[in-house]
């Protein structure tokens, strides 16, 4: 394979034929969060919401969310793509078609997806493809997956809300996140979760545009 074609097939997502077939046993954590020592795997209490928010590296994103009061706990691992129980070597092989995302459970009753996603817009840069800074690959894009039609309503609003702020502010570019209903969420490897919790003075990509996202109402 040519330089040129493997730069390709870094920055292409593979269809279903090309993905890797992937395994029959999932990745499952072993312990609870570590930050605040609830279960990672569920069962979640009655009411709890879900959503997977992929913005480039999980370990500093991942970090946003545990620290919003209303979020019940978080988890980071790989979503999107076509290969079943994939691992973290193979998701950045980008043969998967996977993109790290982070797991965030929540309340709806102390927090809303809206104020979720508002953190979402204004912590990255969606306009980037298949990159996030200096992390490149199809495993940095940015994508939201929700698991109700509601929902990808409500997340494609605030992508063209944001689209007018970023446009107003003088960002040119147009947002590539993917949105989407999905619910097939792969946990990673243990010492994934909760990096930067573990590690404080880990590597942390996270950095927006510097563009407000508007409230939602």
């Amino acid at each position: 394979m040519s330089f040129m074609t493997m730069l390709t097939k870094k920055f292409s997502l593979p269809g279903k034929e090309e993905a890797l077939p992937g395994r029959t046993v999932a990745i499952a954590p072993s312990e609870a969060h570590f930050v605040n020592g609830k279960s990672l795997n569920g069962p979640y209490p009655d009411g709890m919401k879900t959503v997977l928010l992929g913005m480039g590296c999980f370990w500093g994103a991942e970090r946003l969310f545990w620290q919003l009061p209303g979020v019940h706990v978080t988890a980071v691992g790989y979503a999107g793509g076509h290969t079943a129980n994939p691992t973290y070597n193979e998701t950045c092989s980008g043969r998967t078609g996977h993109t790290e995302a982070v797991l965030v459970v929540y309340d709806p009753d102390a927090i809303r997806l809206e104020d979720l996603l508002k953190v979402f817009w204004e912590s990255h840069d969606p306009t980037q493809g298949m990159r996030q800074g200096n992390d490149t690959g199809t495993q940095y894009r940015s994508a939201i997956y929700v698991n109700s039609p509601e929902d990808l309503v409500l997340a494609e609003h605030t992508r063209d809300a944001y689209q007018v702020a970023l446009n107003q502010g003088g960002v040119s570019a147009s947002i590539t996140t993917e949105i989407r209903e999905l619910d097939t969420f792969y946990f990673a490897e243990d010492y994934h979760q909760q990096y930067l919790a573990r590690n404080p003075a880990g590597y942390c990509g996270i950095g927006g545009t510097g563009v407000a996202c508007p409230a939602a109402g």
